[in-house]
Parts: C-alpha cells; structure tokens; sequence
C-alpha cells in the first residue's frame, strides 16, 4: 500500500478535541491535495472524524470550513493548476468555494468508533488516559481486517505499553502534535523497537508534506517536551512555595511568573504556561510520568490543592484562556488565585512591591518577542546573562537558579536516553514552546 492508498480511508478519534480538530484539518487538508492529483482522479478520499459530542462534531466543521478557505486563499495557483480542466472554475473565488467543497465531503462526522474498522490509518487524540487509548484500539484492531497503523497523539504514555497492551505488533507509533497542530511546526516522533520501518517512513513522509520539523524522542514517560516542561513547571511551584515563606504566596506566584517570563526571556510565565496547558492537564501528565520515574518524585502538593478548589485552568473552545493561578482579561494576567481566600487578589494591589524586591532587568534587554528572532543568540544572551550574574537582586538570584535548572533538565534528558542528543531537546523547546534560547546553552555556567 503506497502513500496515497494509505490515506484513501483515515479516522480521527477524539476529533473535536483541542487537538484532534487541529490533526482533523491538516489531515483533511492533505488528502484533499492528495485527491487533486492527475494519478487519483476518480480515486475515493473518506476522513473519519469521530468524537462522542454531536454539539463538538457540529462545531468542528463550522471550524474546519472556516479554517480551509483560510488554506485555499494562500494556494490559488496550485489550485488553478489543479482545476486547470475545469471551465467553469473562472475566478477565485469559484476556486476556493469549489476546493473548500472538495475538503468538506472527504470528512464525515459520527460518534460511530465503528468507522474505524476500515480505516487504513488510524489517529488517536483522546484523552491522556493510558488504558482508555488500549481499550479503543484493541477494539478498532480485533475488528479492523486490514490491520491498520495506529499514531497516537499522546504526550506522555510511553508507546511500547500501548503497542504491547493492545497486541499492535509494530503498527503504532507516536506522533505528538504540538498545540495547535495548524500553527505549531514540531512533532514528537516515537517509535518502538518492533515499529514497522515502512510506517515510520509514512510517518516522515506525512510530517515532511504537512511541513512540520521532526524531531525523534525515545520511548521514555513525557519524552522530550513534556520531561522538560513538567520538570521545569515543578521547578516553578517550589520557587513559588520557597517564596512564600517570607510573603503571600499569590506575590509568590507573580514574582516566580515574571521572573520566568521577563528575567529569562520566555513567551510566558511559567505560570501562565501551566494555565494554557491546564492545571487538570499539567497534574494528570506528572501522574502518569511518576511511576515511570527513578530517584524523582514528578508531584505537587499545590497542583493537588488547585484541582481540589475546583480551578483548571485551559481554554474555551474559542481559544480564550480560562482562568488558573491567574486571572485574565483580554489574554493579559490581571490577578492571582489565593488558595486560602478562595477568591482572586489583583495583581496591581502589589505589582509596584513586588517589581522593587526583584529589581530591576540587566542590560541589553530585549523583550521575547524581539529577542526570538535575533539571529547571533550567543551574541545578545551571553552578555545579557552574564549582566544577570553580576547582579545581586532577588530577581536574578531567581533566574540563575531556573536557567541553571533548565539547563540540568535538558542534560539529563539527553543522559537518560530520552533524547539522543543536546540539539534534539533544543530544537523541541525552540520550536514547541517557542524559547528564544534552547535550554542547554552554557549561559547559566560559572
């Protein structure tokens, strides 16, 4: 079965998920592509999009015909091209109606999992829920005659587990999307040592025609990124929890948050990361983690309290940030969350108190979003940190200390096999979380 014929019958589980709308759209974007081709005129294209909500399935496909004009308005001459035999496809505009058409009817909404038993490729962006990913695709597998290659979205379950618990033999791999899978360029590709080399070459091929960079993360719990995030996210909470012992910990938290975000020049705090990630998500990934884990405890007592309050942190379904440690208006912190009080404390009754006791930014400063496309990084961070060294204020204090542990995360990911080398976890905290400086970088060395 060659490439095209491998996409001729696809399934997307979880498909008006946060993810899985994202997986959903470029799939359908690709084999529509796929299904223009002089070689497959004629050629039947279906694009399975399942999920359990009729209400999500409805409103993905208000977003999917929203987000493929978008596609088409950036390709007109290869879509003229394309449509070059049809006379009656004159102007634009009749192009990109007729190729927004053309996407639409590949996909077919349903809540029927039994679709799938004639998927060639099956992607899986459920819930981060080891045993609900085996329990499907054991099913889809006994009932699927074609034996169908399985690509997990998964952030943390580590893949051999899901291949052995649900008898895949070498037909599942993980291919982990970063949020939003439109945007977001990085994939985690995980194989397996029974993975079939001609999936994980569809793989490849896959990722190279949706243009993403690939980057190989072993079979460990978290892989890459989230070994590094959810290690670098604890880092945080304890900073945060140190800090407390002498203030609030709300001034904790903005403290820790800014001295993350602005001290060490990064698009968010860490705070405000673990809040667009989701406290439910953040804390459900260190528990599945943890047990995988030797000599460390990926745990928070505060993360704990957080879910118990009831504050989860996450985004609507329209892309806001919904309301964690911090409160926003207009994507902007404006409070932090007192646990004690139940009840959110404004950031601007103690900003100015809190900005002094950090003190102030070293020189040459740039904010991240001038800083992340500078192209001599060496040039502008290494003085930039080694100003910060020379300082002895609270916020540098700070900072040293998390790009130092930053950069202790990365080693060892590299040290334990996770990641097979120094550039593999840079180029995932460049491109997935969009760093300015990878995390190993020798700023933070005496």
């Amino acid at each position: 079965m060659n490439y095209d014929e491998r996409l001729q019958h696809v399934s997307v589980m979880g498909a008006a998920g946060k993810m899985g709308s994202g997986i959903l759209l470029l799939t359908a974007v690709e084999m529509a592509d796929r299904s223009l081709m002089p070689e497959n005129k004629g050629k039947t294209f279906v694009l399975n999009a399942i999920d359990l909500s009729d209400e999500g399935l409805a409103g993905l496909m208000d977003y999917l015909r929203v987000q493929v004009q978008k596609v088409a308005e950036k390709k007109t001459v290869w879509l003229r091209q394309m449509y070059a035999d049809r006379a009656d496809l004159i102007e634009n505009y009749d192009i990109i109606n007729q190729y927004i058409n053309d996407v639409m009817r590949i996909v077919r909404p349903t809540t029927a999992m039994e679709t799938t038993y004639r998927s060639n490729l099956v992607f899986e962006a459920v819930s981060e829920n080891k045993d609900l990913k085996v329990k499907l695709l054991r099913q889809i597998d006994a009932n699927n005659p074609g034996k169908p290659w399985y690509f997990t979205n998964t952030s943390s379950v580590p893949i051999h587990i899901v291949e052995n618990e649900a008898g895949l033999d070498g037909r599942v791999l993980g291919f982990h999307f970063y949020n939003p899978p439109a945007v977001q360029k990085l994939v985690e590709l995980i194989v397996t040592p029974k993975t079939l080399a001609e999936t994980k070459a569809f793989a490849l091929d896959y990722a190279k025609a949706l243009g993403k960079v690939v980057v190989p993360s072993n079979d460990f719990a978290g892989f890459i990124g989230n070994g590094h995030f959810m290690r670098d996210a604890l880092h945080g909470i304890n900073e945060a929890l140190e800090l407390a012992k002498t203030r609030p910990l709300t001034e904790a938290i903005y403290m820790v948050n800014k001295v993350s975000q602005d001290f060490l020049v990064r698009p968010m705090g860490i705070f405000q990361l673990i809040d667009y990630v989701g406290v439910d998500v953040v804390q459900f990934i260190m528990k599945v983690m943890n047990p995988h884990l030797t000599g460390e405890d990926l745990h928070s007592d505060v993360l704990d309290q957080m879910m118990a309050l009831g504050v989860k942190g996450g985004q609507l379904s329209s892309g806001a940030q919904k309301d964690g440690f911090l409160k926003y208006d207009k994507g902007a912190p404006i409070a932090v969350y007192d646990m004690e009080k139940k009840s959110y404390v404004n950031i601007a009754d103690f900003m100015t108190t809190c900005d002094a006791a950090l003190g102030k930014l070293p020189e040459p400063y740039s904010p991240w979003k001038a800083a992340v496309k500078i192209k001599d990084k060496d040039a502008h961070f290494g003085p930039f940190f080694g100003s910060l060294k020379t300082m002895d204020t609270l916020g540098a204090k700070l900072a040293l200390r998390y790009g130092k542990r930053s950069d202790a995360i990365g080693r060892k990911l590299v040290a334990d096999k996770v990641a097979n080398n120094e550039q593999d976890v840079n180029t995932v905290m460049l491109t997935g979380f969009f760093h300015a400086y990878g995390p190993i970088n020798g700023y933070f060395n005496e």
